[in-house]
């Protein structure tokens, strides 16, 4: 049950999923359900439209500055619907914690401090860990004689794209793979690959349908189709 002042946040990652309403609508029914009992004040909201990837991903985010000054003005507590809203860099986390401003996430609203800090470092190490795995499945590939390009690049030769799709799914099988044993349903995995800061191909977000299509591939990659 929430008690006391808060200011709300609200993020999506680019200006185009900020002009669809993409993620932002979700946000706000986050907020609202963690709001729907006890004494509470929602003094402002904040919105913003910014990656904020980097080194200074905070120095990126004026909205965040302007919301964290209101909660030191107002001694409230700054509100987010999901914990990857603010970053999934455990140094960026680390900064906010240093700020003396109080922030809760109403996907973990019992969480600690120290606990969002381990969840933090072990999101930015899991997609480490998936990064380095493509790295190796490409460089096996061009070990191999494959020649590959960025998939983006790759519309005018079809074989071609078929083994850059390889690659990648053979990548991500390993934590795919780990997702199945624990019994994620396919939108709770791609919920936790966009938590994770894993990109698809082209470098985007995952959908149901991309998702689907890497799952598909892997028992041909693996060998075990």
């Amino acid at each position: 049950m929430a008690n006391g002042k808060f200011i709300a946040y609200y993020r999506v990652s680019t200006a185009k999923q900020g002009q669809s309403g993409l993620g932002m609508d979700a946000q706000r029914e986050a907020v609202t359900r963690y709001l729907s009992g006890g004494q509470w004040e929602l003094l402002a909201e904040f919105e913003e439209h910014e990656s904020g990837k980097g080194a200074d991903a905070l120095g990126k985010r004026a909205r965040l500055r302007a919301a964290m000054d209101a909660c030191r003005k107002h001694g409230a507590t700054l509100l987010i619907a999901k914990l990857d809203r603010l970053a999934r860099n455990v140094h960026f986390v680390s900064g906010l914690m240093e700020s003396k401003v109080r922030f809760l996430a109403c996907d973990m609203p019992e969480a600690n401090e120290l606990t969002i800090h381990i969840m933090a470092a072990f999101a930015e190490h899991e997609a480490k860990r998936i990064s380095q795995r493509t790295k190796d499945a490409l460089a096996a590939a061009k070990a191999r004689g494959v020649k590959l390009g960025k998939p983006e690049n790759l519309r005018g030769n079809v074989a071609e794209r078929m083994v850059a799709a390889d690659v990648f799914a053979s990548g991500l099988a390993q934590t795919l793979r780990g997702y199945q044993a624990a019994g994620l349903s396919q939108r709770r995995m791609v919920e936790e690959l966009n938590r994770l800061g894993i990109r698809t191909p082209k470098g985007g977000d995952w959908h149901l349908a991309q998702l689907q299509r890497v799952l598909a591939r892997i028992p041909a990659v693996l060998n075990d189709g």
